[in-house]
């Protein structure tokens, strides 16, 4: 205000409603001295930049304007704390920003209506209100832009220091690196920064630059601090700061902060039980979204009827969507398959042989709801192609499990001679894809040959880890491992068709060994649950006493 205005009269305050405490003054302008709100008058002048000037000269103290910003909610004495102003350019209405060093000012940053920023004078790499904190104190805030640091401010009753970067969010790392030693003369640096992808970016660009325990960082629901404030949250933005987490390194968390993550981790990876009532329901407590299940055998032992039972089972019975890639068959096979478990029928042996209306309604039953997301490869696999297809199951289809038959041809797709880093690698990027989506992927994987002095797995011999073919990844990255045993050479056609199941791994439990009987119906297509193997045998068998049942022989 220039000393030279006179009061002309008082009048009513169309803001607080009081009846005189309204002056006018004889430049046009007005001020409340009860709320305190000043109007800027018409005959006022306008500051006009100079032409051509890259940085333009700091407006001067007389063509600026001290009040309130009433659409912000900020009040005339926080404007004042922090020198920041009205004014006009070139006719334009303006907000300015003081900066200061040293008692002067020496830059001011401008915004317009239409929220366009420019620098006049020389901000530097300061912190806005920085000169307001000579340096020491337990708690300083730092923001993203003025407006907020207003706010943060006021709602704390201007009492404690409060600052925001001077360029924007990208400047953060910048203003924090040129003012570390006033930054580390606090006890806490609070960074509250906006909710926001720019705003999440300024904060990881901080982290690190102070003492360790110096840093912390504040959570906001909103946006930004004068959002809160404008909703009427102003009092989640003090809890926001004293409830401020301190910053730790990528990939470092207290326990104490896992409460809400390990209830959503119980919700969100619910054990899904297997479709059968044997033993290993019991050890391995189901299959989980989220891991690696592992399914060998050695070949021709059932280990795809296995995995699509599994499939068939999350589908139709547990309402799960699950995805196949089931790579040595075409999707019609595939379907086949699924169509056979509902109707208890071979499909693709007896397809003309059963009603037209029979297989619509096995089709509607099993692949009709969408619950199977079928990978059709057109004869050609790509290796690292298949994660993206994978990726696009868990993500964009919604599957909670995947179901990868099998990993050997998997591989076969992927450049490289040496078999084993090539599994490594495919193995590690499941685990990650897992990981990531939080999908569970059911693997098959081969056997490698036994050697002279044991009974091949093709004849029933007993499954261990070290006899998966190609690299430890295949069991080190798997949470279940479960083996199957069938003997192909038994005389027995029954016995033939038994699968002994045995747990190699189960991270999950801990739990290890044999783990009940399948057999495989070959009239219905179907694996059955063999609850009591010796009752079972005793019955459907007709091998001699002097053989000794299955489970004592160990082989079919």
């Amino acid at each position: 205000m220039r000393d030279s205005v006179i009061v002309e009269e008082h009048i009513p305050c169309p803001d607080c409603g009081s009846s005189d405490a309204r002056c006018k003054y004889s430049d046009g302008h007005f001020f409340c001295f009860s709320c305190k709100t000043y109007t800027k008058g018409e005959e006022e002048e306008s500051y006009h930049m100079a032409p051509g000037r890259k940085t333009p000269d700091i407006i001067p103290p007389d063509a600026l304007t001290l009040g309130p910003l009433k659409a912000r909610g900020i009040m005339q004495e926080t404007c004042q704390k922090f020198s920041y102003f009205t004014s006009k350019i070139n006719g334009q209405p303006v907000q300015v920003a003081n900066y200061y060093r040293d008692g002067q000012v020496v830059g001011q940053k401008i915004r317009w209506k239409d929220k366009t920023f420019r620098t006049f004078g020389e901000v530097g790499d300061v912190f806005y209100g920085q000169h307001l904190f000579p340096g020491g104190g337990k708690k300083l805030v730092v923001t993203e832009g003025e407006i907020d640091c207003l706010t943060v401010s006021q709602i704390q009753g201007n009492k404690y220091p409060v600052v925001s970067v001077s360029k924007g969010a990208g400047s953060a790392k910048k203003t924090f690196k040129a003012n570390l030693e006033w930054l580390e003369s606090f006890e806490e640096v609070i960074v509250m920064f906006d909710e926001d992808e720019a705003g999440r970016a300024a904060v990881k660009s901080v982290q690190g630059l102070l003492s360790p325990g110096k840093l912390k960082i504040a959570t906001l629901p909103l946006k930004d601090p004068n959002d809160c404030l404008l909703a009427g949250k102003a009092e989640e933005v003090t809890r926001a700061i004293w409830n401020a987490a301190p910053y730790r390194p990528d990939g470092i968390i207290n326990g104490r902060d896992l409460w809400d993550r390990l209830n959503k981790k119980v919700e969100d990876d619910k054990s899904v039980p297997l479709p059968w009532n044997i033993k290993l329901q019991t050890m391995t407590r189901g299959i989980r979204p989220g891991e690696i299940i592992l399914v060998t055998a050695g070949s021709g032992i059932g280990k795809s009827t296995v995995v699509r039972t599994i499939a068939h089972w999350l589908a139709t019975h547990e309402k799960i969507k699950v995805g196949t890639l089931m790579l040595e068959e075409p999707p019609e096979r595939t379907a086949q398959g699924f169509m056979s478990l509902t109707l208890g029928v071979p499909v693709h042996l007896e397809w003309q042989n059963v009603p037209k209306e029979e297989l619509k309604r096995a089709f509607d039953e099993t692949l009709g709801p969408g619950n199977v997301v079928i990978y059709d490869h057109f004869g050609s696999i790509e290796g690292s192609n298949l994660i993206n297809q994978m990726r696009y199951m868990a993500k964009s289809e919604g599957c909670k499990f995947l179901v990868l038959d099998h990993i050997s041809i998997a591989i076969s797709g992927l450049e490289g001679e040496n078999e084993r880093r090539i599994l490594d690698n495919l193995m590690t990027a499941l685990a990650s894809l897992a990981q990531e989506t939080g999908v569970g992927i059911i693997v098959i994987s081969h056997l490698r040959k036994t050697d002279d002095k044991r009974k091949s797995h093709e004849e029933g011999g007993t499954v261990s880890l070290s006899d998966l073919r190609g690299s430890g990844a295949l069991y080190q990255l798997s949470f279940t491992v479960i083996a199957l045993e069938r003997n192909q050479q038994e005389e027995d056609q029954v016995l033939k068709n038994v699968l002994r199941v045995r747990l190699l791994k189960c991270r999950h439990t801990g739990e290890t060994g044999l783990a009940g009987y399948l057999w495989y119906d070959k009239e219905k297509d179907q694996l059955q649950a063999v609850e009591d193997i010796d009752a079972f045998i005793a019955e459907n068998s007709v091998a001699t006493e002097e053989e000794g049942s299955t489970s004592e022989r160990g082989d079919f």
